[in-house]
């Protein structure tokens, strides 16, 4: 026996006992109803409407042998083909007919089926509902079961649209056949995917759930509609397959005054029922006749359905009752509407009863179609053991606002037995913070390889497609999962390395100006007098400005300090460069002055190559002068040297400025190098050709040698680099030119004499 279908009977008979006590509704007026079983053949559907519609067992097209024909319409259901066929059939007789079944889009062809309405809501927002179920629990790899039919089609093709949408990926998509009895179980045994959907009524999901139940699978979480009803399994054992699975059902008011009926019922209080005496006899063990389905005797009078136990029968109206008895109070409505109607439009005699055709009734029922309703959530808990409890654990609403349509306790939740915790079903499990998703070629979405993010960039949530840049200001940590503040940082003076520079500075200023003060003293000694004492002086006071300007390449630099270290650092050494042109000329002319000739001794008396310096200098000025009037020197800014710092440093505003500045050093430099060079085996005893010649090359080879390591370093290691240049070629023109000097005015005093000179 099928008990819930016998739920049906209770609704129809509670909705129409309503009815007649209502002194509002259908006054003078009682509501009755005829009841026939359909077994589930076509033939044998058309054959119960037939007796229906002729009131003969024998039955005969287009006669009728009943009296009175006073059926006002028909409801059919549960399953779409006995809707369909009855419909067919119906529609040539214009009669009413009211579904209770699964709405279904062939049904609403008001062009095929004329006279019937659907009492079931269109269930368009399923597919939304059972996504966001999805996202809920961050379920992306789901696997289809639904039936081989056209509403089966429609709803896989509404799911994949919905499913696209949202990124949810379909494991399997498995067409089950109404007429199946038994089904391979490969399907989900072999997938990944632990949700699987289920979508279907009961007559075409007979022989799949027959066969989950067997195989008594507990490792999967189904989804299902609420047409199929786990609890009308015969073999209890085989709820446990079902446990932890979560059914969408439409949302309706619960009757109390039905459940109070249920515990009404009784065989005696209704001998005209021959299915109640069946139920006794089963549940109470009640003596019982086979000949006409009546109790023996008077057994178990306090016996009711609401001690049956819940799986076997339960007392709560069920979402299809409820369409019943919403079908008979919209019939009821209907005809109330019409006689109201007719009684205004007629005149009877006093006592003359109203007649009407069941076609007539078409144009009250104003063509009822249901709105898209608020659906329950409903997860079935097999505990205790054989119990089968439907439980609400959540809704959803088509109509509420986006993001607040699903609600859900999670606490109440009762998962499969194979979980101990909210199941996971996913292609590839996320990625984590750090990490970002690529698509595998040729697969699914939800198929992807999870790859660390690139440097400087992050992601701080699970599964993302792309990590994000941290800003300028702010650097990647190693997980890579968050953005830290970058230090501001320059080179120094406390900075070790800022430290030795800066030490190194002042100590070669220091020896430099100890070299000054020792040429003062010993002006007039030869050795001073013979290599132009007064170039000498120049020389001796350029250097020392030249070791103190690279002190402002350290620190925290300004506009002020930006735009001082380059033209300090081009016009001081345009000066030095000069100056040891001037002294290497001066060495060639007055070597050159022996030969007769009134130029060179011009050159000699006039001291003209001490102009050199002046001239070469303004050169530099106005060069500078170019450079700072166009694209001057700023206060920059460069987050990429150093991870996790942003260094403050000056940028040369023009680069073509900065090296026409060093080509004009280099120009000076190699000049120097040439006049020394040559004069370098030129007789005397305080020739300095040669160390002229030795300071230049070494010169030449620092400033040579630093442009390519100054445009391979980043950051506050550029300007240490200058800073060294500045630095080794100051004391390769100290060390070279006056360290021999100084040599022998301190050490070796014999030989600052003019003795031997010629």
């Amino acid at each position: 026996y099928k008990f819930k279908n016998y739920q049906f009977v209770l609704a129809l008979v509670f909705a129409i006992k309503e009815i007649n006590r209502n002194p509002q509704l259908l006054p003078n007026t009682s509501l009755g109803f005829d009841f026939y079983n359909n077994p589930f053949t076509e033939k044998n559907t058309l054959m119960n409407a037939f007796i229906w519609l002729t009131g003969m067992n024998d039955a005969k097209v287009n006669y009728n042998c009943k009296l009175e024909q006073k059926s006002a319409a028909a409801l059919t259901g549960t399953s779409f083909a006995i809707s369909a066929h009855m419909g067919t059939l119906l529609q040539l007789y214009k009669i009413p007919q009211l579904t209770f079944g699964p709405f279904d889009s062939i049904l609403s062809d008001q062009a095929q089926f004329t006279s019937l309405y659907q009492m079931a809501p269109n269930d368009t927002s399923l597919p939304l509902g059972i996504v966001s179920l999805m996202l809920h629990f961050k379920w992306s790899w789901v696997g289809l079961l639904l039936t081989d039919d056209h509403r089966g089609m429609q709803i896989l093709s509404d799911l994949k649209e919905e499913m696209k949408k949202n990124r949810v990926c379909v494991a399997f998509v498995e067409l089950i056949s109404g007429t199946w009895n038994s089904l391979s179980h490969k399907f989900w045994k072999n997938s990944s995917a632990n949700v699987i959907i289920i979508f279907g009524d009961t007559d075409s999901l007979q022989g799949l759930m027959k066969n989950i139940g067997q195989k008594l699978t507990t490792w999967k979480v189904w989804i299902m509609n609420s047409q199929w009803d786990v609890t009308n399994h015969n073999d209890y054992f085989m709820l446990d397959s079902f446990h932890g699975s979560l059914t969408f059902s439409h949302h309706y008011e619960e009757m109390v005054d039905f459940t109070n009926f249920i515990q009404t019922v009784h065989p005696s209080k209704y001998p005209e029922d021959t299915y109640l005496p069946k139920l006794w006899h089963l549940f109470f063990k009640c003596p019982f006749s086979q000949t006409d389905c009546k109790l023996l005797e008077n057994c178990q009078p306090n016996a009711s359905l609401d001690l049956l136990p819940k799986q076997n029968f339960d007392t709560t109206m069920s979402e299809e009752s409820y369409y019943i008895y919403n079908s008979v109070y919209t019939v009821a409505h209907s005809l109330h509407e019409m006689i109201l109607n007719q009684l205004q439009v007629q005149q009877h005699k006093n006592g003359e009863e109203i007649v009407f055709l069941p076609w007539q009734l078409n144009t009250y029922l104003n063509f009822f179609i249901p709105f898209d309703s608020k659906y329950d959530i409903i997860n079935f808990w097999n505990f205790p053991k054989g119990m089968g409890l439907r439980v609400k654990v959540g809704s959803f609403s088509p109509y509420a606002p986006h993001g607040r349509q699903l609600s859900l306790t999670n606490q109440l939740i009762q998962w499969p037995a194979q979980f101990t915790e909210i199941p996971k079903s996913v292609c590839t499990n996320l990625c984590g913070l750090g990490f970002r998703r690529t698509l595998k070629e040729g697969q699914d979405v939800c198929c992807f390889d999870c790859t660390s993010c690139p440097d400087n960039e992050i992601s701080n949530e699970t599964d993302m497609d792309h990590c994000v840049k941290c800003p300028e200001s702010h650097y990647a940590n190693t997980e890579k999962n968050h953005c830290l503040q970058k230090t501001v940082t320059f080179l120094h003076f406390e900075d070790p390395l800022g430290m030795a520079l800066s030490s190194t500075a002042l100590c070669f200023s220091a020896i430099t100006a100890t070299v000054l003060g020792i040429f003062v003293k010993h002006r007039d000694s030869p050795i001073v007098k013979a290599n132009n004492r007064a170039l000498s002086y120049i020389l001796l006071i350029t250097l020392i400005i030249c070791f103190l300007s690279s002190l402002l390449f350290i620190g925290q630099p300004n506009t002020a300090t930006c735009i001082l270290q380059q033209t300090t650092f081009g016009i001081v050494f345009t000066v030095a460069l000069s100056t040891v042109l001037a002294k290497a000329l001066t060495v060639v002319i007055a070597f050159k002055v022996t030969f007769p000739g009134r130029l060179m001794r011009w050159l000699m008396i006039s001291r003209a190559t001490n102009y050199t310096i002046p001239i070469f200098t303004l050169l530099q000025i106005i060069l500078c002068g170019i450079w700072l009037g166009t694209s001057p020197p700023f206060v920059d800014q460069d987050s990429h040297a150093q991870h996790g710092h942003i260094i403050i440093l000056c940028n040369k505003g023009s680069a073509i400025a900065f090296h026409c500045v060093l080509g004009f050093l280099y120009s000076l430099a190699i000049g120097s190098y040439i006049m020394a060079f040559l004069s370098r085996n030129l007789p005397d005893k305080f020739n300095e050709a040669k160390f002229l010649t030795l300071s230049m090359l070494v010169f030449c080879s620092v400033w040579v040698t630093f442009l390519p390591v100054y445009h391979c370093t980043k950051g506050k290691f550029m300007v240490a680099v200058e800073v060294f240049s500045i630095l080794a070629s100051s004391a390769a023109l100290l060390g070279f030119i006056f360290a021999p000097k100084c040599y022998i005015i301190l050490l070796k005093p014999d030989k600052n004499v003019f003795h031997g000179i010629r």
